[in-house]
């Protein structure tokens, strides 16, 4: 058996490992996948030639390169059988957060709250098609993988209308207060889910945790629409809250891409 590992420089959570995991499901060859997000390492165990891996790796775009390939004797692996359940505990938590940041930002009229419920949202996604499509078809997989992709992609391109709307516009301020307190529950549900799924996969040290969780895409956009709700206060416009929500907004149609080309 050949063991190959992998650099993914932009690996930060565990949903781009979701992405990685679907990506090469169906590689004959495959016998197990072990991922170090805090490291941004994936070590592939498997038979035969990694040419087909390699590719597979670097059409997702997530700046994958190959480091090297060496035989190894080891044939045991250790599979965590509470994987499905805490999948299904970070879905929740992903997916509540959605309905939490949508309703608030809509009625206090935050931008960046409804850009940030949608990467909540495309977290969704991707921890719902590894769960539902969990031994089905490669082909149900592209299928789900597909609809899930265009539906983020015509909700990002509304929002994008939106902040045009509210530049061009004279859009009452939004609530600042509600931008920032939803925002610190939303990284501290990120903070969780991350600390949930790392501390299930590996012995690291726990400093070794908080420094991937604080480096991960999901808490910066949450630091990112506290730091918004600020600026607000502090220069009395609107501007800085359509600024992070047209930033969130392209980082959701990325992750949508991302996810169609698992459909292909």
């Amino acid at each position: 058996m050949n063991k190959t590992i992998f650099e993914i420089t932009k690996m930060d959570c565990p949903s781009e490992e979701n992405l990685i995991r679907m990506k090469l499901d169906g590689i004959s060859g495959i016998k197990n996948l072990d991922f170090d997000i805090t490291n941004r390492k994936l070590i592939v165990f498997h038979d035969g030639q990694t040419d087909q891996i390699e590719k597979s790796i670097i059409d997702l775009k997530l700046g994958g390169k190959k480091i090297i390939t060496e035989q190894t004797d080891q044939k045991n692996f250790n599979e965590n059988t509470n994987q499905k359940k805490l999948l299904w505990i970070v879905l929740a938590i992903n997916f509540a957060f959605f309905l939490i940041e949508m309703t608030t930002g809509l009625i206090s009229k935050s931008m960046g709250l409804v850009a940030d419920s949608l990467d909540m949202l495309a977290d969704s996604f991707v921890y719902g098609i590894s769960l539902f499509a969990v031994g089905g078809t490669l082909t149900k997989k592209k299928r789900i993988a597909k609809i899930a992709g265009y539906f983020q992609i015509i909700l990002a391109a509304l929002g994008f209308l939106e902040i045009l709307r509210r530049f061009l516009g004279n859009e009452k301020l939004p609530d600042f207060s509600t931008m920032i307190v939803i925002s610190v529950f939303a990284l501290i549900a990120n903070a969780f889910c991350l600390y949930l799924l790392q501390k299930s996969k590996s012995k690291e040290d726990a400093h070794m945790q908080a420094s991937m969780i604080f480096t991960s895409n999901d808490v910066i956009i949450n630091l990112g629409v506290i730091i918004a709700g600020l600026l607000v206060l502090w220069l009395d416009s609107g501007l800085p809250d359509l600024v992070i929500g047209a930033i969130v907004f392209v980082l959701v149609v990325q992750g949508a891409i991302r996810i169609l080309k698992l459909g292909k």
